[in-house]
């Protein structure tokens, strides 16, 4: 719909009580327009800022949330990561639309979002804001895109809305993930692509939320029409849970889960076949009939395996798995992981030093996790999204009153908030002189003092910091206080870049399992994949993985599926060399050194091949 003046979009949304206005009658936004005229007797053309809950109220009201944001947040992180260029902000609300988390992308957008009163706290159910994405997806329980005037109040006529809802591990709607964009230039088909993504990362939302609940039970993915299902049962095969798109494949009830129906009565296959959510087996229906290609993962605190190369039940739990995980098998992670082990919960300061989207977030989260203190809070800032004017406040805190537009009952501030656990510092190359000093005293007296506080509030924080520039020479420069780059490198760790890595095709390999799981890899599309340089590392290619998995057909990802564009002019030719001449290398010995072969499944002509085989002297067998 095109944007209208206010008294048109008030009587646009009045005609349609009338049949008369000029949507589709049967539409979902026709139907919520009709639902909050009649059934919630709203005004259309109201003003004015939507309820916002008191710090206190919040608190109050995540804390049944807790596990659940707890689960949700990294993939949270990830969505916002992946669409805050676009100007987004990301949200997850409860079941009555209150916001409990968010993130806000950059800062002329994060701008207009604080304006409005689009940020944790705030609510947006359709009985009190009318139609808007997140209030509408709740009441119908259906994801849905609101595109600027389809807004039920006028004033909210510059949003775009995309919002998926949130099911629990029994299938029971537990909230929604809202992106909200306020950018003029997007049209709706870009909107649509977002939801598509928002919807994906529900989903694996979703699906890390069901295996927390059902850590210590066998979990099952079945392939389905609408989607894949889990599957939780227990060493008897007995079903303990499922996931609400499972319960729909298979039409099973609370009523069969609370008996423990048997797991054989629907779905069959090696028991033992897989140990680890990784391995594939073939499941077959209770008659015999093949089902698909599904996944089996033991239980993460198994009670007993029978396998033969089960761990003893008294094994202990290696705390820094997650760490070692990353570090794949690249030599120099591995030794990073290794030194990481040695100091263990020293309270050490962490400094993470690498390319954008490498991951280091991801990084500081492992090292948390496996820290003394994770059982504590681990509260992150991107010192670089956040506007120069907010980052005081956001990260020192501040008393009621202490400047104007502060909420009256003030801020504790990140450092505070993760007093006893970490605080993670990302892009501190960005952060302000001034507030570079402000952050070493806190860190050298351990205590912090918000704007406008009397007293200071002592603090026991681990710093994890993070950024892609060089410290060191900024601090030769006098850019970077030189005192503060040497508090912060208690321990530098390098992360390496995604084409550098030693175990690149592994990651490529995972990171497909996970975006796009029910997928498989064209040899098209792996040669294009194992060969680019992938200027955005890990960000880049779980972009351009999930972005195909939603646009492949047929379930296979082709090279048309793949959005991996001509990066950085002159500055990428090299890497953009390489990566034809390994795509060309790879062809080749897929094909045995045939020349004919190779040209047709790379759709060259056989004389372009070779002219290219020349240039880059590749060597073919004679």
């Amino acid at each position: 719909m095109a944007s209208l003046s206010a008294s048109n979009h008030v009587a646009r949304v009045l005609s349609v009580a009338n049949h008369v206005a000029d949507v589709d009658a049967s539409s979902r936004i026709a139907n919520s327009w009709r639902r909050c005229l009649i059934s919630h007797k709203l005004d259309p053309a109201r003003q004015g800022p939507p309820q916002t809950l008191t710090e206190a109220e919040i608190r109050h009201v995540a804390e049944p949330m807790e596990e659940t944001i707890r689960l949700a947040t990294p993939e949270l992180d990830d969505l916002a990561r992946v669409l805050r260029d676009a100007g987004y902000c990301v949200n997850l609300a409860d079941v009555n639309a209150t916001m409990l988390f968010s993130r806000l992308p950059g800062e002329a957008d994060a701008k207009m979002f604080l304006d409005w009163k689009i940020y944790t706290g705030s609510n947006f159910a359709e009985t009190f804001e009318g139609t808007n994405g997140l209030g509408t997806a709740l009441a119908e329980q259906k994801p849905i895109l609101v595109h600027r005037d389809e807004h039920f109040r006028a004033q909210w006529h510059m949003f775009s809305c995309a919002v998926a809802p949130l099911f629990d591990q029994a299938g029971r709607l537990a909230g929604a993930i809202n992106i909200t964009s306020c950018r003029e230039d997007l049209e709706r088909a870009a909107h649509q692509l977002a939801l598509a993504v928002t919807m994906e990362a529900t989903r694996r939302m979703e699906g890390a939320i069901f295996r927390g609940h059902f850590r210590n039970a066998w979990i099952a993915t079945v392939p389905g029409d609408g989607g894949s299902g889990l599957i939780a049962y227990d060493d008897d095969r007995r079903i303990v849970g499922a996931c609400r798109s499972a319960r729909a494949l298979l039409g099973l009830t609370d009523g069969m889960i609370a008996s423990g129906i048997d797991l054989s009565r629907y779905v069959k296959f090696d028991h033992h076949a897989a140990r680890s959510a990784d391995d594939v087996v073939e499941l077959r229906r209770a008659d015999g009939s093949p089902l698909g290609e599904g996944h089996v993962a033991p239980p993460l605190r198994a009670k007993s395996f029978t396998g033969p190369h089960a761990p003893r039940r008294d094994a202990p739990v290696d705390r820094f798995d997650a760490l070692s995980r990353l570090a794949g098998r690249d030599p120099g992670l591995i030794k990073s992981v290794k030194r990481l082990r040695s100091i263990g919960d020293h309270n050490l300061p962490v400094l993470l030093h690498g390319e954008t989207g490498v991951g280091k977030d991801v990084f500081a989260r492992a090292i948390h996790a496996a820290s003394n203190r994770a059982r504590n809070h681990y509260v992150a800032l991107n010192c670089a999204a956040m506007p120069e004017s907010l980052i005081d406040a956001e990260l020192f805190g501040y008393e009621a009153g202490a400047f104007t537009g502060a909420r009256r009952e003030g801020s504790k501030g990140l450092i505070v908030q993760a007093d006893g656990g970490t605080l993670f510092l990302d892009e501190i190359g960005d952060m302000p002189i001034a507030l570079q000093t402000r952050l070493l005293r806190v860190l050298e007296n351990r205590e912090v003092w918000p704007l406008g506080a009397l007293k200071p509030v002592p603090v026991d924080i681990r710093l994890i910091s993070a950024t892609h520039r060089d410290l060191g020479r900024m601090a030769e420069e006098g850019a970077f206080r030189a005192d503060l780059y040497f508090r912060l490198r208690g321990m530098e760790v390098k992360l390496p870049s995604l084409r550098e890595r030693a175990d690149r095709d592994d990651i490529i390999r995972q990171i497909a399992r996970e975006e796009a799981p029910n997928c498989r890899l064209s040899d098209e599309a792996w040669a294009l994949l194992s060969a680019y340089p992938y200027p955005g590392n890990m960000r880049q290619l779980r972009h351009v993985l999930r972005l195909a998995g939603c646009t492949a057909e047929n379930g296979v990802v082709t090279d048309a599926d793949l959005d991996l564009p001509l990066f950085g002019g002159r500055a990428a030719e090299p890497d953009l060399a390489a990566a034809e001449r390994a795509t060309i290398v790879e062809a080749l010995r897929k094909h045995g050194g045939r020349v004919t072969e190779a040209a047709r499944a790379l759709k060259l002509s056989r004389a372009t091949l070779y002219r290219k085989i020349k240039h880059l002297k590749i060597e073919t067998a004679q």
